[in-house]
C-alpha cells in the first residue's frame, strides 16, 4: 500500500537483558519509535493531531516473530509500512534489521479513539489521505 519508512535505532545498555541481548519486549519500543517517526515524516505529529482533532491512535493488537538477537551497540534499521488501511484502524507491518539480517518482524494494529472518552472513532479523512 505505501512505501517503507526506515528509522535508525542504536542498542543501548538499557535495551539489553542479563544475557547481553535486546530484551524481547524492547522491540515493541523500537517499533513504536519508528511508527512515530513515520507519522512525523508524513506531517502527522501525534501531539498536534490530538490537539487539533480530539483523537489519537492506540495500539490494539500486536503479533511479533523473533528471528535473531540484537546486541549492545548494534545499529538497527527499523521499518514501518502501512499493510492495511481502514476507517477506524490501521495495520502497520514492521521489521528490525541489522545490516541485511532480519532480526524481528511484526504487525501492529493501531485504532483511532476519542482522546477524552477512549471510545473507538473514525480516523479523520485528512489523516487517512496522508497515510494512503
Amino acid at each position: 500500500m505505501s512505501t517503507v519508512f526506515e528509522h535508525p535505532i542504536r542498542v543501548y545498555w538499557e535495551d539489553t537483558d542479563a544475557g547481553g541481548i535486546v530484551f524481547y519486549a524492547n522491540y515493541l519500543k523500537f517499533f513504536e519509535r519508528a511508527r512515530t517517526e513515520w507519522l512525523r515524516a508524513l506531517g502527522i505529529g501525534q501531539h498536534a493531531l490530538r490537539e487539533e482533532t480530539g483523537g489519537m491512535f492506540v495500539v490494539s493488537e500486536t503479533a511479533v516473530k523473533y528471528h535473531r538477537p540484537a546486541k549492545l551497540d548494534d545499529q538497527l534499521r527499523v521499518t514501518a509500512k502501512l499493510a492495511e488501511g481502514g476507517r477506524a484502524s490501521l495495520v502497520i507491518a514492521q521489521q528490525a534489521w541489522l545490516s541485511e539480517t532480519l532480526l524481528c518482524e511484526g504487525t501492529i494494529r493501531i485504532g483511532w479513539v476519542d482522546a477524552a472518552t477512549m471510545k473507538p472513532a473514525r480516523i479523520p479523512s485528512s489523516v487517512l489521505e496522508r497515510l494512503t
